[in-house]
């Protein structure tokens, strides 16, 4: 069993950046891939980055690309999302999902979830 609590979230104005972390306890990330999603009220949940489980590759969604970076630390069991350059559409609950040596893209079956952190960005 793995638990992922997300932290780092918060309040930002636009053009500010945030500092997400997934942190793991229960078993070791380095076998698991991992995802940052997030999901705005009345939105669907939406993929944001994805990282491999080795952190050799990494996927972005479109709308990210060059603001935000995933990154791991697996001594430390933790995952990163450095988000630069915000927008007001980025406002959205965000949480981190692993997947068993999965692919961490959109349509991957996730075998855990964070509660999420709340970003807000004001414009």
């Amino acid at each position: 069993q793995v638990q992922l609590v997300a932290s780092g979230g918060g309040l930002v104005q636009t053009g500010g950046s945030l500092r997400l972390s997934c942190a793991a306890s229960g078993r070791t990330l380095s076998s698991y891939s991992m995802a940052w999603f997030r999901q705005a009220p009345g939105k669907e949940r939406e993929f944001v980055a994805g990282i491999s489980w080795s952190g050799a590759n990494t996927y972005y969604t479109d709308s990210v690309k060059g603001r935000f970076t995933i990154s791991r630390d697996n001594a430390k069991n933790t995952v990163y999302l450095q988000m630069n350059n915000l927008k007001p559409e980025d406002t959205a609950l965000y949480y981190c999902g692993a997947t068993y040596f999965g692919s961490p893209r959109p349509g991957s079956k996730y075998d855990y979830w964070g509660q999420g952190t709340q970003v807000t960005v004001s414009s």
